[in-house]
């Protein structure tokens, strides 16, 4: 009933903050790259193809993106010593500072805007989020999508 209007904000919503974010990380950082950073920082060291799972897009994509933070000295890649076939990439010093920046810009645009409704209705923003990102999985009964829902405004 209101999939058209949700879908409308969403989308508007998500593109301010896209452009806004481009904008203050620029020019050392893209939104996609922060992306990355922050992948490898939970999950390093990655191969190049661990990526794909995470990230909606192409291997020779991951593997330009990749370039580019190479260049920028945001990532280093690394031979496997026992199989040279195999590459890691890990976040360099220079990426982890990048990270933090990214994070804590982005952070500040959210409260932002978040800031515009009482504290009670930004947690119940986060529950309805939780409960319809956790309705994704199939199979899943209402009651353990209710308590995602309910970890997340705890948090």
């Amino acid at each position: 009933m209101h999939a058209t209007e949700f879908a409308r904000l969403w989308m508007k919503m998500t593109k301010q903050w896209k452009l806004h974010l481009e904008e203050a990380l620029a020019p050392t950082l893209t939104e996609g790259q922060l992306n990355v950073l922050e992948l490898l920082l939970q999950h390093q060291p990655m191969k190049p193809s661990d990526l794909l799972q995470y990230l909606s897009t192409t291997p020779a994509a991951i593997t330009t993106l990749l370039d580019r933070m190479e260049r920028g000295g945001l990532i280093a890649r690394t031979r496997d010593a026992s199989d040279r076939r195999i590459v890691w990439v890990n976040v360099t010093q220079q990426g982890e500072r990048e990270a933090q920046r990214g994070k804590q810009l982005r952070d500040e645009y959210i409260q932002h805007s978040l800031d515009r409704i009482s504290l009670h209705n930004q947690q119940l923003l986060v529950y309805l989020l939780g409960k319809i990102s956790s309705g994704d999985k199939p199979g899943q009964p209402a009651a353990e999508a209710d308590e995602e829902g309910e970890r997340a405004v705890g948090q």
